[in-house]
């Protein structure tokens, strides 16, 4: 059964009760009605994006060109331009630019047992792709969701957060971390907003 948590809330995903060779981390979300600022012709285009940290919580890898310039291609960020990571573990399986579908709208999937040692978080990030320019925020998205769902099909934890007044000028969010443990992974529900719309301003605090 899944562990349905609040916000600042975790769960031990053990090895031993769980299937953890692939584990899909599932979002969704719905759209409330759009406030007149917003561009109709524009739809809500959420990215999940996944940041994987060291031990010491820090991404290392930003796809360095030869001048030093950080690229994010074949990089430790798995985003809708970097869509699988270069160890095969993590990848991002397409990029949803509407919602509202049943279940997920966008997962990414993660190799957790295979996923190398160097590895000690992984941390997904969601960001209203443009959120800026066309007048969007969360305040106009309702039912958002993250879940972990092991290999065997069985939701372990699920993460619910809805938008609402709260989450106006709100264009990006750190959902949840996955967090290396002993005998498996710990999975956080964070749900801490930005008014960026950019996985730049969150990929900052991690480098």
């Amino acid at each position: 059964m899944a562990v349905n948590l609040t916000k600042g809330q975790g769960v031990s995903l053990k090895k031993s009760e769980h299937d953890l060779a692939t584990v899909t981390i599932g979002l969704g979300w719905d759209l409330r009605e759009a406030p007149a600022s917003a561009d109709k012709n524009q739809a809500y285009d959420l990215d999940a994006v996944a940041f994987l940290c060291g031990s010491d919580g820090k991404v290392h890898d930003l796809g360095w060109d030869a001048n030093g310039k950080a690229t994010l291609r074949d990089s430790d960020v798995v985003f809708f331009n970097n869509l699988k990571h270069r160890s095969g573990c993590i990848w991002l399986t397409g990029d949803s630019r509407a919602g509202g579908a049943r279940g997920d709208d966008e997962q990414i999937v993660a190799r957790l047992n295979d996923l190398p040692d160097a590895y000690a978080k992984v941390v997904f990030v969601v960001q209203l792709f443009e959120g800026r320019q066309r007048g969007q925020s969360f305040g106009q998205v309702k039912n958002a969701h993250i879940r972990a769902v092991d290999g065997q099909g069985r939701e372990m934890a699920r993460f619910d957060l809805s938008g609402g007044p709260g989450f106006e000028g709100a264009r990006s969010m750190l959902f949840a971390e996955l967090v290396r443990e002993a005998n498996g992974w710990r999975f956080d529900a964070i749900g801490r907003v930005s008014e960026s719309d950019t996985l730049v301003e969150w990929l900052k605090q991690y480098v």
